[in-house]
């Protein structure tokens, strides 16, 4: 992004002055005045062209707005962040990955640039006082902690390994964090500490071949090679805490800045040059609170940008009055709808101000170029979240695999076989030639192999109840084909019903609404937050559905805090400018009051008249509302089932929203089904709705799924701590100090009361209550209502918040006895807090860590790490998908999910959809040609496939590969795994080449219809489809191969029928590459 665009923007004498001032040499220090905000980052980036400036600040906060602004003027390749090397912590101090990545890296520029090997004209470091404060090593101490290795040099393979060891980095399987390593038959992995993303050497002997950067997640290469690499150490732990090394090691970092390099403070009283002898480095002063007697004065002639308070009327007559006094007005914003909306209100006001894609921290007026940054996150007090260069992320991938990786002891579903428990991965012989097979272990030790290729038939078991383990099959009984077919009859039965439904929807007449007006232009520019694409897709697609003829139905699937609600109230307002009514109906009454407040808040300026029924009103307030909206003086009601009672007259509903329709009883759902047939329905639910799920709904509901989180919502941060009385009492008095309120999240009512106790005791003076289901529910209510009122500080409560209370005022929840939670629910738990502009805390308190499953470690550690809203939310999803199922499709199918496992319940559920959808006329999402017949393909074999030892031999991480291949059903995906692998692992051996073959002659088979393969001898038998009525045989698809096979040579090719089965031998095939070119001619 360039400024160029702004022209005139501090072009005075001001700058010119100022540029002079710091070429000259005899000048020592500069003070500058007049520069607010943003105007700050535009003067450095003008008068900097050449040589090291030092931004110091007060502030981390104000030092990342700068750096921001400086990435978005300047570029971000010669601009470096400098923080503290750890993040302080109610704990002390929290080892902060990307803080020390940042600093290493401008640690590391810095000296490049003194050495003379940096690439750029100028370096930009920004800083603070505390980052400042803290010392750096030393020139000689920094050389100890650095490797240096070029493309095409030698360095002998096992000394950069004891290098690497010697410098404190740990031997890890896949790399995914700075001070690791990773060794793969010629090629090893590293994360530097001076860049946020790893590189991978591969060797040629004992010569490096290549040196190229990889991404951390997807484990490829990426970019062009290098030729050259530091690679850096953890150089900021040998100085940590501001002082020196044990070794009398670091300095302070002016002692590390070349003589002529200039160094600018804004807001720091009484700044002092640490370790420089004499007069130090030129300093340039930028805030006049902290003036010192200066060689030069310079001033310059901005101010803020003006407060609008999302008022469109103000902000225009601004603009208006800008204009006419010759002033240039540019509207700031990252968003590019946003741009489009606000572009289509100023129109009809008659303005055309200018608009740029980028935006700055704060937005000014430059009053001699007579020019108006206004930054629209500023004009609708949006939170603007700051992204910095060089933020190492977690791999989530990498945890997903260690999670959902296979551990002896495991349970494991086979869809043919049932339930029985993993015994490792073990090698065969068959014919003296060996392969591999994944070892599964039944009822009375009966044990099942299940070869490489045969890897897409089971699945981890998985069920919504984790306590509660699973009942162990017999092999060879028919128990489990049963309880197969019962699930699916069921699942046809409500499957059958929802297309039903949806099928007498599409012919039924409804109110088709108008297109946007310019009112709802003004209202969607005023969001809080900026949209996801997720949300835009959601909003387009409720709006056209309004549009169209005939009744919505559509559902709004999204975690919390995703913003479904602002795609119901989008809906609403649209609705309510066609003068039409509009109904909330939620599940309790908290959430009522809850959705009014929203509602009211967010519609304020709007004309629109809102009220809410709930136990809460009096029977004078409730017959005074039912007499307004039968007269149509309210426009949205917002209330419990209540709203569907008999009493309750609307003058014109047009739609109805409908929040967690799964919490509703069945008469409220039975009354809604008849309601829906007629008016524009839209259903939002929390709980995701599972990826194959929403295929099969494909056809029986419309779905919109929110999968991004806003992304300007700060990250929760996340520490495990241990129950220790002074914490607690630091983390609630932090809390409380600035205005805000506590969730204590304790899941035992016997003891709860000593808990509040303990709390009142540690804390004295605050304001505590007690929420947990065994209580009467209005008392309950009334507790919940005073909390959100803020009548108490600290509100202890079991999981009964996970409910979806939303109180924008708690940002801090602690967990206790956090070990014993699914990682779905401290993820749902976790997003209680977090919902305003504030930065929120989660803690989790647990045992000593060496008293914790292996399991509780695992899922406490990724939820510390993936402290993003939406990030980690693929992990938590899998026990979420478990209830997001039962919602879908009535609570007893969770039976059958408990009985047979989440993963082959989701496959029978889509087979039970497939077969409804083929016998409904005019289905959507139904197969009219290439029609399938047979979904899998057996394949029997005694080659040698299977992947050697000797590439690969990380055992969880050669049964995911296996997985994953064998998984994959098209030859594009399969091209994608073979570059994936050869990427990360070197060239493929011949055994890996065949196994890859067997996934090719798997796909050509089931297209050709043969359900199983036989390739032993070197003869292959080709069975057909066992079910003689399929109408396979009927197709001109069997009449084909048929009429193939007799131009074929006779004493090889013989086409046989023995039992009923149908199938063809063929003789001398020697390998499955050559099985599977004789079978593509088919």
């Amino acid at each position: 992004m360039n400024r160029k665009n702004i022209d005139g923007l501090l072009k005075g004498k001001s700058i010119e002055l100022l540029k002079k001032s710091i070429d000259d040499q005899n000048i020592r220090s500069i003070s500058v005045d007049g520069l607010y905000s943003s105007a700050k980052a535009f003067a450095i980036s003008d008068t900097v062209d050449k040589g090291v400036h030092m931004v110091v600040l007060d502030s981390k906060d104000e030092a990342e707005g700068c750096v921001n602004d400086l990435y978005n003027i300047k570029g971000d390749e010669n601009v470096y962040f400098f923080p503290t090397s750890d993040v302080r912590t109610v704990k002390g101090t929290m080892k902060d990955m990307s803080a020390k990545v940042q600093r290493t890296a401008a640690i590391s520029a810095l000296r490049d640039y003194s050495h003379g090997a940096y690439k750029g004209d100028f370096l930009i470091i920004v800083g603070y006082k505390d980052a400042v404060d803290e010392n750096i090593p030393d020139d000689m101490e920094m050389s100890r902690g650095i490797i240096k290795v070029s493309a095409g040099s030698e360095y002998p393979f096992e000394k950069l390994q004891d290098d690497l060891y010697g410098l404190g980095f740990t031997r890890v399987d896949f790399v995914s964090r700075p001070g690791e390593y990773a060794v793969r038959g010629g090629i090893i992995d590293l994360f530097s500490y001076n860049n946020d993303r790893p590189y991978r050497l591969d060797f040629f002997g004992d010569e490096i071949d290549t040196i190229r950067v990889f991404d951390v997640n997807t484990q490829h290469t990426q970019g062009d090679a290098l030729d050259t690499l530091n690679i850096y150490s953890n150089i900021t732990s040998t100085v940590e805490g501001g002082g020196t090394g044990e070794d009398g090691a670091g300095c302070p970092v002016y002692a590390a800045l070349p003589d002529d390099a200039v160094i600018w403070i804004s807001g720091i009283e009484n700044f002092e040059e640490r370790g420089v002898e004499g007069a130090g480095h030129k300093k340039i002063y930028l805030s006049s609170l902290h003036r010192q007697a200066s060689d030069v004065g310079i001033s310059f002639n901005t101010s803020p940008q003006p407060a609008f308070n999302k008022n469109f009327e103000l902000l225009a007559s601004d603009i208006k009055s800008r204009q006419k006094d010759g002033y240039k007005v540019c509207i700031m914003s990252e968003n590019r709808s946003q741009i489009e909306r606000l572009r289509n209100i100023f129109s009809s006001f008659d303005l055309v101000p200018d608009y740029f894609e980028y935006t700055i921290q704060e937005g000014f007026i430059d009053h001699d170029g007579k020019i108006c940054l206004y930054t629209d996150h500023q004009i609708f007090d949006r939170y603007r979240r700051i992204r910095l260069k060089r933020t190492v992320e977690r791999s989530e991938r990498l945890t997903m695999n260690d999670i959902n990786s296979f551990k002896e002891g495991d349970y494991i579903v086979h869809i043919d076989h049932g339930i029985g428990r993993f015994g490792g991965l073990v090698k065969n012989r068959i014919n003296g030639k060996v392969q591999e097979a994944i070892k599964l272990i039944y009822k009375d030790n009966d044990v099942l192999f299940v070869s490489v290729h045969g890897l897409h038939r089971i699945s981890k078991y998985r069920s919504g109840d984790s306590t509660k383990p699973p009942k162990i099959n017999k092999l060879g009984t028919g128990n489990w084909e049963r309880l197969k077919n019962s699930a699916k009859s069921k699942v046809k039965d409500i499957a059958e019903d929802l297309i039903r439904l949806y099928s007498q929807r599409r012919v039924a007449k409804g109110f088709a609404f108008s297109p946007d007006s310019f009112l709802q232009q003004e209202f969607e520019s005023s969001f809080q937050y900026e949209e996801t694409p997720d949300q835009i897709k959601a909003v387009e697609a409720v709006k056209k559905d309004m549009e169209s003829g005939y009744p919505m139905d559509r559902l709004v699937c999204g975690d919390v805090g995703f913003g479904k609600t602002e795609v119901a109230m989008r809906a609403a307002f649209k609705a309510v400018a066609d003068s039409k009514q509009v109904a909330v109906l939620v599940p309790t009454t908290i959430l009522a009051l809850q959705h009014y407040n929203t509602f009211k808040d967010r519609l304020r300026n709007f004309p629109c008249n809102i009220e809410y029924l709930s136990r809460l009103r009096t029977a004078k307030e409730v017959s005074d509302i039912l007499e307004r909206l039968k007269n149509g003086k309210i426009d949205i009601i917002i209330g419990t089932h209540r709203l569907l009672g008999k009493s309750v007259v609307f003058k014109d509903l047009g739609l109805l929203i409908i929040d967690e329709e799964q919490k509703f009883g069945v008469a409220a759902k039975e009354t809604l089904r008849h309601l829906k047939l007629s008016v524009d329905t839209l259903t939002l639910t929390a709980t995701p709705i599972p990826r194959t799920l929403q295929f099969s709904l494909l056809g029986a509901r419309d779905l919109s799924i929110i999968n991004t989180p806003p992304p300007n919502r700060l990250p929760i941060q996340t520490e495990i701590i241990d129950f220790n009385e002074d914490t607690i009492r630091d983390i609630i008095n932090e809390e409380t100090a600035r205005g805000g309120q506590v969730f204590f999240v304790h899941n035992r009512v016997q003891d709860i009361y000593d808990v509040e106790d303990i709390i009142q005791r540690i804390v004295p003076g605050v304001k505590t209550c007690v929420a947990h289901g065994q209580m009467d529910p209005k008392v309950l209510e009334n507790i919940i209502i005073e909390y959100m009122a803020g009548d108490y500080d600290v509100l202890i409560a079991t999981t009964i918040i996970e409910n979806g209370i939303d109180i924008p005022n708690t940002n801090t929840i602690i967990i206790n006895q956090a070990q014993n939670y699914g990682l779905s629910d401290l993820h749902q738990l976790r997003g209680r807090v977090g919902r305003s502009n504030r930065k929120a805390y989660c803690y989790l308190i647990v045992p000593p860590m060496t008293s914790l499953s292996d399991d509780a470690k695992r899922r406490l550690d990724a939820i510390e790490a993936f402290s993003d809203l939406g990030s980690g939310f693929n992990i938590a999803m899998r026990d979420l998908d478990i209830r997001g199922m039962g919602n879908m499709l009535g609570a007893e199918q969770s039976g059958y999910i408990a009985e047979m496992g989440f993963e082959t319940y989701q496959r029978i559920l889509a087979e039970a959809f497939e077969e409804i959808k083929g016998t409904v006329p005019d289905m959507p999402g139904r197969k009219e040609e290439n029609e399938v017949y047979v979904t899998d393909c057996v394949v029997d074999t005694d080659m040698e496939i299977l992947i050697p030892d000797s590439y690969i031999n990380i055992t969880a991480e050669k049964i995911r590969l296996y997985k994953e291949l064998d998984s994959i059903s098209d030859e594009s995906s399969l091209q994608r795994f073979i570059a994936d692998i050869e990427d990360r692992f070197g060239p493929i051996p011949e055994e890996f080449k065949q196994l890859i073959f067997v996934v090719r002659l798997r796909m050509a088979a089931r297209e050709r219809g043969f359900e199983k393969i036989v390739l032993k001898n070197g003869t292959m038998v080709m069975y057909f489809i066992s079910n003689s009525m399929s109408p396979f045989y009927r197709s001109s698809r069997f009449s084909g191969i048929i009429k193939t096979i007799q131009h074929k040579d006779a004493s090889r090719y013989m086409l046989k029928e023995n039992n009923d089965k149908l199938y063809i031998t063929v003789k001398n095939v020697k390998t499955i590459e050559g099985a599977y070119n004789l079978i593509s001619k088919l």
